[in-house]
């Protein structure tokens, strides 16, 4: 016996394949949207870490800066400290100055010469005083010269006048300017506080 289907078959064939293609285009959808929610989450998330990232290097660079700051603080701090030190030194070396200048210049004075005034200004030292003759200023200059603890004497001015507008004292008035040796000076002292420890030991 022959069976004849009579069902529409092709309109059956065309609803299946639009239900499958239905079917495949919902899939398709909900994996992009899934695809593209994982991306947007992945992106996000590392969106977020690079705020955190960038939140944490802010506040290690305002870190740094503060100790920046703080460091410039300690520096000029040290140089004034250096700078108050070096004064304090520099006055301490220099304390027995006044006192070798004066010594040196007893000592290398000849007769027949009278001081009126010495100005010291750092190592210049400007003397003014009366002769009884150029020859005398001369040997003075001299003296002055071969002194350890001075050098380069430097006749400015000399020139005859009455002391005490008495016309029998008559007299030369002169001005010169020495310089003080401060590093031989501290030389020596270096070498007697070297020797003075080696004596000790």
């Amino acid at each position: 016996m022959i069976r004849i289907n009579l069902l529409p078959h092709r309109e059956e064939k065309r609803k299946r394949r639009q239900q499958q293609f239905l079917s495949i285009a919902v899939m398709t959808v909900l994996l992009g949207l899934v695809a593209a929610g994982a991306v947007w989450f992945f992106l996000d998330q590392q969106v977020e870490r690079q705020r955190s990232n960038v939140a944490y290097m802010k506040g290690e660079i305002a870190k740094l800066d503060k100790q920046i700051e703080e460091i410039r603080k300690i520096r000029e701090e040290t140089a004034s400290l250096i700078a108050k030190k070096q004064v304090v030194e520099g006055l301490q070396s220099n304390r027995s100055e006044p006192v070798q200048l004066l010594d040196q210049l007893l000592r290398q004075l000849p007769e027949g010469i009278y001081l009126k005034q010495i100005k010291q200004t750092g190592v210049k030292v400007n003397v003014q005083g009366y002769a009884q003759s150029n020859a005398r200023v001369s040997t003075l200059m001299r003296n002055l010269g071969a002194s350890p603890y001075l050098e380069n004497p430097e006749l400015i001015e000399i020139k005859a006048v009455l002391l005490n507008n008495n016309p029998n004292k008559r007299v030369n008035e002169f001005s010169m300017n020495i310089s003080l040796k401060r590093a031989k000076a501290e030389e020596t002292k270096g070498s007697r506080a070297a020797a003075a420890k080696a004596g000790a030991k």
